[in-house]
């Protein structure tokens, strides 16, 4: 008889994810490295491929990332509305089929960095004011 050891969570709102920190420096000089490549012949179409999809999951949760931290913002504010252009242009991107080619990569690379840039003005952005209740 065999028993599973995995445990299955569930949660809808991603808060286990929200408390992990993403592994940026490493996607970073990765982005870096991909966007110098000048050629389709720098690696084979499978290798190009299984590049596109790391990259592509980097930036499913980064987007995540970015929208949760939108989310705490006025949506009125101007870093919500830029916030939300760029979570629908990476939404826009990321339903593209993936290709084993340069291009392919390197724009998934470029998404990855957008994001990362969102993300770093989200972070400069004000802090909401909260509303105190007065005691009256």
């Amino acid at each position: 008889m065999h028993t599973s050891s995995h445990t299955v969570l569930y949660d809808p709102d991603g808060l286990i994810e929200a408390g992990l920190p993403l592994d940026r420096e490493p996607y970073e000089s990765f982005v870096t490295a991909v966007l110098v490549w000048t050629g389709e012949d720098t690696l084979a179409t499978r290798d190009l491929e299984q590049i596109a999809l790391q990259l592509t999951g980097h930036a499913r949760a980064l987007a995540s990332d970015v929208r949760r931290r939108a989310d705490q913002l006025s949506k009125s504010s101007c870093p919500w509305a830029l916030a939300d252009v760029v979570l629908r242009e990476a939404e826009g991107r990321l339903s593209a089929t993936l290709e084993g080619t340069v291009r392919c990569v390197q724009n998934r690379a470029r998404l990855v960095r957008a994001l990362y840039e969102r993300l770093d003005r989200l972070d400069a952005a004000p802090a909401p004011e909260r509303v105190v209740p007065s005691g009256d």
